[in-house]
C-alpha cells in the first residue's frame, strides 16, 4: 500500500512540476511572492486533501502521504512550505479539535482555501518552548486576550490563519513545566496582530517574520483542546512537523546529489570524467547511502504516527538523520562543481542556505541529540 501511495504521489507531482518548475519557484523566491498558481494546482490535484482522514472529507494517506508530497516536490527543488505548514498545523485540530473546528478549519484546507502558519518560537525562549511568555488571558465571556511576540514564523504573511501557542497559566504557577500551555487558531488578519520580515535569504518564496500580538481577541471557539493542556496538542503537530521536515530535506539532498552526479559524468578537465576519481565519487556515494538510510527512518516514523503509536523517538531521529544527510549531499555537490557551484545560475549554492537552516530549525540537532540521550538512552538530563 505504501509503495503504491508513494508512486501515485510521485506521478501526480511530476505532472505538476513540469509546468510549475524550479525556474518558476526561483522567480517567486526572488520577488518574495507566494507561488499561488502552484498551490492552486496542488489543490486541484488533491494533494492538500492528503493526510486528512476520509471521515473528514480528506483523501487519507496519513502523514506518510504528506511526507511523500514533500519529498517528491523537494526532489525537483520546489519544497511547498505553506503546504507543509498547513499539513502539520491541522493535525492538532484533527486530533483535539471539536467537530465544529474540524468543519470550519480542517475542511477548508482540503482545497487550500485555508492555510496555516505555526507560531511557537519566541526571542528569549528559543528552543525552550516551555519558557514562552506570550499569554492568553481568559475574559468573563470566554474569549481570550493574546499578548506577546513570536519570531522566525515562516510564511506568516502568506497563510491566512495561524496556530499560536500561548500560556494561559504563568510558568511560576504550574507544577509541571508543560502545564499551562494552550493552543489557539486565529485569523492572521485579526486586529492587533502585526508582523515584520526578518532579513533572511534562503531562496524560497516564503519569508520569516517576527509576529506581534497586541491585545488580540480570540473567541472561545479559537481554543484547541482543553485550556492549559496544550502540550499534547503541541507535540501532536511537532512530531508530524519533524517527519515533514525530514522528507523536505531528503528531497533537497537528492536534488543536489542528482545535479552533482550528472556534472561528474561529463566534467573532464583531465580527459576523463571526474566522477571516476574516488575523491569525487566517494563523497557522493556516501551521501547517497546516508540519504537512503534517513529515508527509511522518515517513513518508519510516518508509519508510527499513522498507526497512532508514540512517535517522538523516531520522528526526532528522522529529522536528525535526514538534515545531516542532506547537508552532506549538498556539500558534496558543491565540492564536485568546484568554483562553478557558487554561480547562482548553476543552482547548487542556492540550495545550501535552506538545507543548512533545516539543521537548526524547527529544532536544532543538538537538542534532538539531547532528547535521544535522555529519552531513548536513559542518560542524565544535560540541560
Amino acid at each position: 500500500m505504501e509503495k503504491e501511495l508513494l508512486e501515485a504521489v510521485a506521478e501526480t507531482v511530476s505532472g505538476l512540476t513540469k509546468r510549475w518548475d524550479r525556474r518558476y519557484y526561483l522567480e517567486k523566491s526572488a520577488a518574495h511572492e507566494a507561488p499561488t498558481e502552484l498551490y492552486a494546482a496542488m489543490a486541484d490535484a488533491g494533494l492538500f486533501a492528503l493526510g486528512v482522514p476520509e471521515e473528514h472529507g480528506g483523501a487519507g494517506g496519513g502523514v506518510t502521504a504528506v511526507a511523500a508530497v514533500m519529498e517528491a516536490m523537494s526532489r525537483v527543488g520546489m519544497p511547498p512550505m505553506i503546504y507543509s505548514l498547513t499539513s502539520f498545523s491541522r493535525q492538532a485540530i484533527i486530533r483535539f479539535g471539536t467537530p465544529e473546528q474540524i468543519e470550519t478549519h480542517v475542511k477548508a484546507t482540503l482545497t487550500a482555501e485555508r492555510t496555516f502558519s505555526f507560531a511557537l518560537t519566541e526571542p528569549e525562549a528559543g528552543t525552550n518552548s516551555f519558557a514562552i511568555s506570550t499569554t492568553a488571558t481568559r475574559r468573563d465571556d470566554g474569549s481570550y486576550v493574546l499578548k506577546g511576540q513570536k519570531v522566525f514564523i515562516s510564511g506568516a504573511d502568506q497563510a491566512d490563519h495561524m496556530i499560536v501557542v500561548a500560556r494561559t497559566t504563568p510558568s511560576d504557577r504550574v507544577e509541571n513545566k508543560s502545564d499551562g500551555l494552550s493552543l489557539f487558531v486565529i485569523d492572521a488578519k485579526s486586529p492587533g496582530l502585526s508582523m515584520s520580515p526578518l532579513n533572511i535569504e534562503w531562496h524560497a518564496p516564503e519569508r520569516q517574520f517576527t509576529v506581534y500580538f497586541d491585545d488580540v481577541i480570540i473567541p472561545p471557539e479559537g481554543l484547541i483542546g482543553e485550556e492549559g493542556k496544550g502540550a499534547a496538542c503541541l507535540f501532536e503537530s511537532l512530531n508530524t512537523e519533524r517527519v515533514v521536515i525530514s522528507a523536505w530535506t531528503l528531497g533537497l539532498g537528492q536534488f543536489a546529489l542528482a545535479k552533482a552526479v550528472e556534472y561528474a559524468k561529463v566534467r573532464a578537465p583531465w580527459g576523463a570524467p571526474i566522477g571516476q576519481y574516488h575523491s569525487v565519487s566517494h563523497p557522493l556515494a556516501k551521501a547517497k547511502a546516508q540519504l537512503e538510510a534517513a529515508r527509511l527512518m522518515t517513513y518508519q516514523a510516518a508509519a508510527q504516527i499513522d498507526q497512532g503509536l508514540p512517535a517522538g523517538d523516531l520522528s526526532n531521529m528522522a529529522k536528525l538523520l535526514a538534515s545531516e544527510a542532506a547537508d552532506a549531499a549538498v556539500d558534496a555537490a558543491l565540492q564536485t562543481h568546484g568554483g562553478s557551484a557558487f554561480d547562482a545560475d548553476t543552482d547548487i549554492v542556492t540550495i545550501w542556505p535552506m538545507v543548512r537552516i533545516l539543521r537548526i530549525a524547527p529544532l536544532n540537532n543538538e537538542m534532538i541529540l539531547n532528547y535521544i540521550a535522555e529519552r531513548v538512552l536513559g542518560l542524565p538530563r544535560s540541560y
